[in-house]
């Protein structure tokens, strides 16, 4: 069974930053992308950015230049940071990822998410 467990989401007033953890755990054997999405009340769940298992990472046009992803393969956590955060960043975010298990195919996985909430 695979778990992917988000931390470190709350309360941020505009401006600040912010650091979201997302770890893996599990019988993996391999993790290829993994990645971070949101969903505000009343949209669609969208993509905030994207991150190779080499590191390469695809970013939202709206996360370009503010949003910093990356990964530590070795843990199997992704990381979220964010910075000069806006009240319309104000999401639940979802850490998402393409986890192969031993003698199986690869799947894809979402954690629980997390609350962000920008606002003074």
């Amino acid at each position: 069974q695979v778990q992917l467990v988000e931390s470190g989401g709350g309360l941020v007033q505009p401006g600040g930053s912010m650091r979201l953890s997302c770890a893996a755990s599990g019988s993996i054997f391999m993790i290829t992308t993994m990645g971070w999405y949101r969903q505000a009340p009343g949209k669609q769940r969208e993509l905030v950015a994207t991150i190779t298992r080499g590191g390469s990472p695809n970013y939202a046009e709206f996360a370009n230049g503010r949003f910093t992803i990356s990964r530590d393969n070795a843990k199997n956590t992704v990381y979220l940071q964010m910075n000069t955060l806006k009240p319309e960043d104000t999401a639940v975010y979802y850490c998402n990822a393409d986890i192969k298990l031993q003698l199986s195919p690869s799947y894809n996985y979402w954690g629980q998410g997390t609350q962000v909430t920008v606002s003074s």
